[in-house]
């Protein structure tokens, strides 16, 4: 069961103008750091590309947070292309697009649903990334496609967590399950899945409470929750999603390893992408750990969430420098 196939055509959000104008807005803060860097690179009658000029570059793209390694090879592909000729910045700019979208291009971002019975979802990572407020949008996307949605409030030691939780279900208008204060977090998660056998619903999501990735006790927690989570429902979880604060930049790559080895990740939601100016972190989560990018955040309201598109991405980046795409 896909739920993107349900999607309304007639419904303005969902149009690719107003999907690229979200993607544009919420990169914002990384695009005017890159485009503004590469710009300060050039003279009127544009700049010869030689050593100096490519370790300028170097420099400007690695502030994005893209890292050493995608910025190198940005760099020798700039150097392959234009060493020794003099270029403007639209040819740099369009050359960096180019590759940046190659670079985040995945075969899909959509979630992956059961063949029958209610699909789980397992929701980790640390405090403060945005984990509570991604599951509600989450939950609203889906609840809008059609499908009756159950979520278990499994940070039972943060009541703030729970309470949280428990506005955003009413809003949405789909049902929550909760515990007691500090109760065993994975008798919140059974209890959640067996009420979406019981009782014909389509999707559970199941929050977690924040944690490092170095608590190793509150690690093997998470595969106690994914065992139980599985009695009910034997194939679950179908999918476990990872929350990325955007504006942890670099630190974001080090939680993505502990809690991938941990949790068993199968997709990223890179969160508070509106509020950084390292969105280019994104580049290498893909290719460190393989993990489809399934959905960002694009602002705080509860439809401020999309599926991630690699050359919509690449493209909002460039596009007050390049324009909008045809």
């Amino acid at each position: 069961m896909a739920f993107w196939s349900k999607k309304k055509a007639d419904d303005p959000d969902t149009s690719q103008a107003g999907l690229f104008d979200k993607f544009r807005k919420s990169l914002t803060k990384t695009s005017q750091v890159l485009n503004t860097d590469i710009r300060d690179l050039f003279k009127n009658d544009g700049r010869l590309v030689e050593d100096e000029f490519l370790g300028e570059l170097f420099a400007r793209l690695v502030r994005t947070d893209m890292g050493a390694g995608p910025a190198g090879r940005i760099r020798d592909d700039v150097a392959t292309k234009f060493r020794g000729r003099k270029v403007e910045m639209e040819d740099i700019l369009a050359t960096i697009r180019d590759q940046v979208e190659a670079m985040l291009t995945q075969e899909s971002a959509e979630l992956s649903m059961a063949d029958e019975g209610p699909t789980v979802i397992l929701v980790v990572g640390v405090n403060g990334s945005g984990k509570t407020t991604s599951i509600a949008k989450l939950a609203n996307r889906l609840t809008q496609e059609g499908n009756r949605v159950v979520l278990g409030a499994g940070d039972t030691f943060r009541a703030a967590a729970v309470e949280q939780l428990t506005i955003w279900s009413q809003r949405i208008g789909c049902e929550i399950v909760t515990g007691k204060p500090e109760s065993d977090p994975a008798s919140v998660a059974f209890a959640t899945v067996q009420k979406a056998v019981d009782d014909n619903f389509d999707v559970a999501i199941v929050d977690t409470a924040g944690r490092l990735q170095t608590q190793t006790h509150l690690m093997q927690q998470l595969d106690k929750i994914r065992r139980v989570i599985g009695k009910p429902v034997p194939s679950a979880p179908h999918e476990v999603l990872l929350v990325l604060d955007a504006t942890a930049g670099q630190n974001a790559i080090s939680q993505a390893r502990g809690f991938s080895e941990a949790a068993g990740c199968t997709g990223i939601v890179l969160s508070k992408l509106d509020g950084s100016a390292k969105g280019g972190v994104v580049i290498p989560i893909r290719e460190q750990f393989e993990l489809p990018v399934k959905f960002i955040g694009l602002g705080e309201g509860i439809d401020d969430m999309a599926a991630f598109d690699a050359p919509m991405f690449s493209q909002a980046l460039f596009s007050d420098s390049l324009g909008k795409p045809e």
